[in-house]
C-alpha cells in the first residue's frame, strides 16, 4: 500500500495522500538509494498516484458514505440502481458480486449509505483500513493471517446493530472463467453463516460492469506462469479511472429470508447465493 497515514482520522479536512517515493524510503530504507528513480515514477503512472490524490482531497473532511459519493461525482460516475422499491427497513446482509475490485464497492457505499441514513457497514481486507476517508463504514477482516479478537468483535457488533451489512463473498475482484466470460471465483460461506446467525434476510445484488480485458488476461497469465502474488491489483487504480464518465447498473433482488438458509451447509448456500445472483444478469453477463 502507498497510502501515507494521518493517525486516527475524526472528519479530518486535511486530505491524505499517496506518495510512493516517500513509502518507498521509509519502507525500504536499506535498498532505496538502489532503486531508479525511472522505477519509482513508473510505479507513480501506474497506480495513477496524481489523479487519485486529487479524488482523495474532494474526499476530505466528509464522513464516509458522502467521502464515496464524492469520488464518483468526481470521476462523473452515475449509479443507476434497480430494485430500491424491494428494500424496507429491515436488517439486511447484501451480497453482491465483485467485477471491479473498488469502484464497485465505493458506488454500493453511496447507494445503500444514502439509502439507508449512513447506517452501513462493509466487510473489507483489513489492507483497505489505511483508505481513512472510507474506514467509518469499514469492518476489517484479516485474509492472511489469524483475526484479531478487536476485529471480530467490531464485527460482532456490527451483525448485532442495525446498520446494513454489505460483503463481496468472493473476497477477490472477478477474474476470466475458462470459457471467457467474467465472474467472481468461490464464493466464501461466511455471508451464510451471519445471515443464520444474526438473523438477517440476504439481499442479492447483482453490479454489471468489468474491468479491461488487458485486466482480466493479465491475471490470467499470471496464474498460468505460477505466480501466486496478485500483480494485477497494481493496475486496479487505472481501472477505476477508465470508468469516469460511465453510468453503472446496479440490480437488487428480492430479500431471502434467512430462515430458508440451510445453516447445516453453508458452502453450498454459499455456491446457491452466488448462482441467484448471476442469474439477476443482463445475459452478456452471465458467467
Amino acid at each position: 500500500m502507498f497510502f501515507i497515514k494521518r493517525g486516527n482520522l475524526k472528519m479530518n479536512a486535511e486530505p491524505m495522500r499517496i506518495d510512493v517515493d516517500k513509502v518507498l524510503r521509509e519502507r525500504l530504507p536499506r535498498h532505496y538509494r538502489y532503486i531508479p528513480r525511472a522505477v519509482v515514477r513508473w510505479l507513480e503512472r501506474v497506480i495513477c498516484q496524481d489523479q487519485l490524490n486529487t479524488i482523495l482531497q474532494k474526499m476530505a473532511g466528509k464522513n464516509s458514505v458522502d467521502a464515496a459519493t464524492a469520488a464518483l461525482d468526481e470521476m462523473n460516475i452515475k449509479v443507476e440502481a434497480e430494485g430500491l422499491d424491494k428494500l424496507s427497513d429491515g436488517r439486511f446482509m447484501f451480497v453482491s458480486n465483485h467485477p471491479l475490485g473498488g469502484l464497485d464497492g465505493l458506488a454500493l457505499i453511496s447507494l445503500m449509505g444514502n439509502r439507508y441514513h449512513r447506517n452501513i457497514k462493509f466487510l473489507v481486507n483489513d489492507l483497505l483500513m489505511a483508505v481513512e476517508p472510507l474506514r467509518g463504514v469499514f469492518l476489517p477482516v484479516n485474509k492472511y493471517g489469524s483475526q484479531s479478537r478487536s476485529y471480530a468483535t467490531q464485527i460482532e457488533e456490527a451483525l448485532k446493530s442495525d446498520n446494513q451489512f454489505i460483503t463481496f463473498p468472493a473476497g477477490l475482484c472477478s477474474r476470466m472463467q475458462d470459457d471467457g466470460s467474467i465472474a467472481d471465483l468461490q464464493w466464501q460461506k461466511t455471508p451464510v453463516v451471519h445471515a443464520t446467525g444474526y438473523q438477517r434476510d440476504i439481499v442479492p445484488v447483482f453490479f454489471d460492469a468489468r474491468n479491461s480485458k488487458m485486466f482480466y488476461r493479465f491475471a490470467k497469465w499470471r496464474k498460468k506462469l505460477g505466480i501466486k502474488f496478485n500483480i494485477e491489483l497494481i493496475f486496479l487504480p487505472k481501472e477505476m479511472l477508465k470508468q469516469s464518465g460511465s453510468t453503472l447498473r446496479v440490480f437488487i433482488g428480492e430479500p431471502i429470508p434467512w430462515s430458508t438458509l440451510d445453516a447445516s451447509h453453508p458452502k453450498q448456500e454459499a455456491a446457491r447465493l452466488r448462482d441467484i445472483v448471476y442469474s439477476m444478469a443482463p445475459s452478456p453477463s452471465k458467467p
